[in-house]
């Protein structure tokens, strides 16, 4: 009979927690999916606002709409699935957001200016992916990231240089060569 019990007893608890969870998840899915709406919602009004400009400032403004939306709704999910990995894809998306901007701005430049304004934006964005990716990832890979991070900054230095003639282009790009080791 106290074992009869004893399994009542066990099996109301279990059912017990077993209603409870669900209630949790349907909490959470719900706070997920309000965030997306917001996210939408806030879109369509920054988007809205773009309207009124012209040229490659209605551009960037298209742009940011769109980025701020696509973090909204990776930080989202990523509060939602609350994992490294879903964290590491908000990271992401963040810096891939913010490299279109980057590349929207970039746009109204010309020339060597806007070569260099995009080699910036590209150095950004690969420290900001590679930081997202090493935070989930070993010590050898960080010396990879590292790696990434310096021929990035590399690119950009060389970028800088090709306003340059003559000996100030070549006394440039030595120097960065022996800044960043090659």
């Amino acid at each position: 009979m106290k074992k009869m019990l004893a399994n009542l007893f066990l099996s109301v608890v279990t059912l017990g927690f077993a209603t409870v969870a669900p209630a949790a998840t349907d909490e959470a899915k719900a706070a997920y999916k309000a965030a997306e709406d917001s996210a939408t919602a806030t879109y369509k009004a920054e988007r809205a606002k773009c309207d009124a400009l012209n040229g490659n400032p209605k551009d960037v403004c298209i742009e940011e709409a769109k980025a701020a939306e696509k973090r909204s709704k990776a930080e989202a999910e990523a509060q939602y699935k609350n994992t490294p990995k879903a964290h590491m894809k908000a990271r992401i998306a963040a810096a891939d957001a913010d490299y279109a901007v980057a590349k929207e701005k970039c746009k109204a430049q010309s020339g060597n200016a806007k070569d260099v304004c995009i080699k910036e934006a590209k150095a950004v964005h690969t420290k900001a992916v590679v930081d997202a990716k090493s935070s989930q990832k070993i010590s050898e890979v960080k010396s990879d990231a590292t790696q990434d991070k310096r021929d990035a900054d590399y690119k950009v230095a060389l970028e800088k240089c090709d306003s340059l003639a003559g000996p100030a282009k070549d006394a440039c790009v030595a120097t960065a060569k022996s800044q960043y080791g090659k």
